[in-house]
């Protein structure tokens, strides 16, 4: 189809598409779902071949958060019976990265609950970088700590972080139905910090909160107005006890489709199957590794993923390869320009929101490839689901059980 021979022009030239044209891949037909992925799978592989980088999470301090987004199992005043803990030592999150990295991981992520850091949670996490660097040489180390103070994140740098996540989580315009207890200009301005500090930016969205697809596309473009290397696209587990608990508005179609529109948009950047994969995409999980490049490594900050060696097999099996320590994630015209801490491609070159072309229009034998973050354990089992027989295209929140980490199991975390 026309449309999805413009979008693969334009994503092996690095332009950006029309907002038409983004809202035109959500809105095609289940039918026409294969030549989706095709399409983006072309462009996905321009940039980064048949690679997977591995990430792994590691929560260093789980619960009691005083913010309120309703996406969260950790916010204020949730039900939802997960672990509850305060800092791990340097050494323990250096042995449960350790873990991550014998499965393959690239990079370690570094997760905090709460706002942001005070300076003493920063000189913590950096005694943890550093212990995490000692023990897993080349590892790349990510940091998620919530809203930065003006500092931390050159002080983060110094102490070793490669790169910094803060996710936008959905649009402006919706974001004050979301999050009360701060704003969307408060994302926005940290991870505008850690692209100034020299880090490599993370930033994504969580798809499934209720967002229109005019939501979803723009959050997706200020992503790219600014200039993150890594979009984690994450589906919303609905957690009980939570406000969005009883959201269920994914099909395995639409969380496909959610995903080509973000690597239409963000063509040369790391886009990540983030949380929630296992949930909403399910059975079609291989076909998304044909549009994302960066999946997390089995377990999630509060609820269980699949275990890990089933996602290296799943890896395999689909005719992927898992990228490895000595390969750079992202194409080389945004690698160097990471590298010298000025940004990449999107609005610092001459691209940008207005859709120009952004750098040179390397090849990927040119420009080489790769970035990421995940967790990785084996899983207690839970009762099979009882087949329901559902119309074509229903939502089947009956399929799979979020199976959270927390009281009444056993398991320690990130085990």
């Amino acid at each position: 189809m026309d449309l999805l021979n413009t979008l693969v022009d334009k994503g092996l030239r690095r332009e950006l598409p029309t907002r038409e044209e983004a809202l035109a891949v959500l809105a095609t037909s289940d039918d026409e779902l294969l030549d989706v992925v095709a399409a983006a799978g072309k462009v996905r592989r321009q940039w980064f071949g048949r690679r997977v980088k591995l990430n792994y999470l590691v929560n260093l301090k789980s619960g009691l958060c005083p913010e309120d987004c309703s996406y969260c199992s950790q916010r204020l005043g949730s039900k939802a019976e997960i672990l509850k803990y305060t800092w791990l030592k340097p050494d323990e999150a250096s042995q449960a990265a350790a873990a991550g990295v014998a499965g393959g991981a690239k990079r370690v992520c570094l997760v905090a609950s709460g706002r942001g850091p005070t300076d003493r949670d920063v000189e913590r996490v950096g005694k943890t970088i550093a212990a995490i660097k000692e023990q897993n040489e080349g590892v790349e180390v990510c940091a998620c700590l919530g809203l930065l103070s003006d500092g931390q994140a050159e002080r983060l740098k110094d102490a070793g972080a490669d790169a910094y996540n803060h996710n936008l989580n959905t649009s402006e315009a919706t974001y004050g139905a979301i999050t009360k207890t701060h704003t969307y200009a408060d994302r926005v301005d940290t991870v505008q910090k850690a692209h100034a500090a020299g880090l490599s930016a993370c930033s994504g969205l969580i798809a499934g909160m209720g967002e229109s697809d005019e939501d979803l596309v723009d959050v997706v473009y200020a992503l790219r107005e600014l200039d993150s290397d890594s979009v984690p696209v994450n589906f919303l587990i609905p957690f009980e006890g939570t406000p969005l608990a009883k959201e269920w508005n994914l099909t395995p179609q639409r969380a496909l489709r959610i995903l080509a529109m973000v690597r239409f948009v963000c063509p040369d950047v790391e886009v990540r199957i983030a949380g929630g994969r296992e949930v909403h995409l399910r059975t079609l999980q291989p076909l998304a590794l044909h549009v994302a490049n960066s999946i997390f490594l089995g377990d999630y900050l509060t609820s269980e993923g699949q275990a890990g060696q089933a996602d290296l097999d799943m890896i395999a099996d689909a005719g992927f390869e898992v990228e490895g320590a000595g390969t750079t994630t992202l194409p080389a015209h945004r690698a160097d320009v990471a590298a010298a801490a000025t940004g990449g491609c999107g609005t610092k070159g001459s691209g940008g929101a207005s859709g120009g072309v952004c750098g040179s229009s390397a090849t990927a034998e040119e420009a080489g490839c790769g970035s990421a973050c995940g967790g990785c354990s084996g899983h207690a089992g839970h009762e099979a689901p009882v087949p329901v027989q559902a119309e074509a295209g229903d939502v089947r929140s009956d399929l799979v059980a979020v199976r959270r980490r927390g009281a009444g199991t056993d398991l320690a975390p990130n085990a």
